[in-house]
């Protein structure tokens, strides 16, 4: 056995890349209990190629001998396999399915000979996406707080702003900055009708009552005040 380097874009993800062969007059095949799970691809010995999921493993298992000349199990780190591969590991104990009940038609091109180097770029892909998403997640939280900064919301994600606004932007649809306009405009609308302006500007974040009077027109087409008070243009699309 032997193994390969974890890409540093997989590192985190997947504990190691191991390569080895299994030849039937040799050693017997042995899968010993194992918490983690573990993509195999594997060519058999008519040179046809395929890639299981192998489950966590509460028992050892014993599979029929065959040949398989080549095979490179990615070892995957805990917490990693619902990102990579899609599904939880719990529906996967004790069991083995193919790649393609999980991933569907994007399995397929993980046949040829070339397959373990695109596999792991499939899984780096899917790291890098379940990062970006991380990141969406914790920004809009971030974003959501009153007096927001979009460059010091970055800052405490240890990200840069443009990286930020990138990621951000084609994952929701509008920019962070757009995103934290109308969060912070949706806090006040229940408010509007009952409460005190001013007061309701301070909470909000707003720098002051016609700050928040400017961007609630931007954003309803009527002033705070027509609004609270029913006069909205009922018939605009």
């Amino acid at each position: 056995m032997s193994t390969l380097p974890v890409p540093e874009a997989l590192r985190g993800w997947v504990e190691r890349i191991e390569v080895t062969t299994y030849r039937p007059d040799r050693f017997p095949l042995v899968h010993a209990p194992d918490p983690a799970t573990v993509l195999l691809w594997r060519t058999t010995a008519d040179g046809q190629g395929d890639v299981l999921v192998m489950g966590p493993r509460t028992r050892a298992r014993y599979p029929a001998p065959k040949e398989l000349p080549v095979c490179v199990r990615w070892r995957l780190g805990a917490g990693a396999a619902r990102a990579l591969v899609g599904t939880s590991p719990d529906e996967l104990v004790d069991q083995v399915v193919p790649l393609g009940e999980l991933w569907g038609r994007d399995a397929d091109p993980f046949t040829g000979p070339a397959s373990p180097d695109r596999l792991t770029a499939a899984l780096t892909a899917r790291a890098q996406a379940a990062q970006e998403n991380a990141l969406v997640r914790r920004a809009s939280v971030e974003l959501s707080r009153p007096q927001v900064r979009v460059a010091a919301a970055a800052r405490r994600m240890g990200v840069s702003e443009r990286h930020l606004r990138a990621v951000f932007t084609a994952a929701v649809g509008l920019s962070p900055k757009q995103f934290a306009r109308l969060t912070r405009l949706r806090r006040i609308l229940p408010d509007v009708r009952s409460g005190s302006l001013a007061r309701l500007a301070g909470e909000a974040g707003y720098y002051d009552q016609s700050h928040m009077t400017a961007q609630f027109r931007e954003f309803m087409r009527v002033t705070p005040r027509a609004f609270a008070e029913g006069r909205v243009p009922t018939a605009a699309c």
